[in-house]
């Protein structure tokens, strides 16, 4: 039984129709976040969906070598010409990738035809030497040598926008957290559950929001955002679904 003063159940009926539709705008708020945190951050990696080198970009910034750049400059593979290297590695480099990769008038020199003279005896679809790579990672036409070509560099978000997205998404979830949280005082779930998810929401969302800042100093606090932006959604998501639940079961006896 709860302690709290309030009981949600005790309300009359006019109350809990009304608490019921804020409680559903909360739950459509917290999905229409989640959205819009796939659709601002997906895609900086120039890969769908969100991943962590993402959000590394968003709050620290990246600086990433192409994969062909990286394999040619470790010596792979290893039977290519010291000239042939030095040709494949100056064409990643100049900007031109788009426009020389089948280059006419570079003529043996092209990359196509570099890579296609040193590569895909292993990195064709269908090549039987090196272990399935080629069906792994293709190498036969531009759409997939354009996958590994090109190094990255993401700047973070400037600071005056971390600023104000700190301002906004501190105060707004803040004074939500704490709405949602009292309300969840006022059910019938067992005070262990009513209190971890309390502290767990406001303990997610000041390590979300430290994170942000943290993260511009040191891409290892990136974890820390994503760890606390889970928290903070999972403890949120399921307080409003107790409270929920607690607006329509029937009253419980004394």
């Amino acid at each position: 039984m709860s302690t709290f003063p309030l009981r949600l159940r005790e309300l009359a009926l006019g109350a809990r129709v009304a608490l019921t539709a804020l409680v559903l705008a909360f739950g459509i708020g917290l999905a229409a976040s989640a959205w819009h945190l796939v659709d601002h951050h997906q895609n900086r990696d120039e890969q769908p969906g969100v991943s962590l080198e993402d959000l590394e970009g968003a709050y620290h910034g990246v600086n990433t070598t192409a994969p062909l750049v990286s394999a040619l400059e470790r010596g792979h593979p290893e039977s290519l010409k010291a000239g042939d290297r030095e040709l494949l590695l100056k064409w990643l480099r100049s900007g031109r990738i788009v426009e020389d990769y089948d280059n006419f008038d570079l003529g043996d020199s092209a990359p196509e035809g570099l890579l296609r003279a040193n590569c895909l005896s292993c990195h064709a679809r269908n090549a039987t030497t090196g272990d399935g790579i080629g069906a792994r990672v293709p190498l036969e036409y531009f759409d997939d040598v354009k996958k590994l070509a090109f190094s990255k560099s993401v700047a973070p978000v400037p600071t005056r926008v971390l600023v104000a997205s700190t301002h906004a998404h501190a105060l707004s979830l803040a004074a939500m957290s704490i709405v949602i949280g009292f309300l969840l005082l006022a059910t019938r779930w067992p005070g262990a559950l009513r209190n971890g998810l309390f502290a767990l929401a406001g303990l997610g969302l000041l390590g979300d929001l430290a994170g942000w800042w943290l993260a511009r100093s040191s891409a290892s606090f990136v974890p820390l955002i994503v760890a606390s932006g889970a928290t903070y959604a999972m403890a949120t998501a399921l307080s409003l679904a107790l409270i929920g639940l607690e607006l329509w079961l029937p009253k419980r006896p004394e």
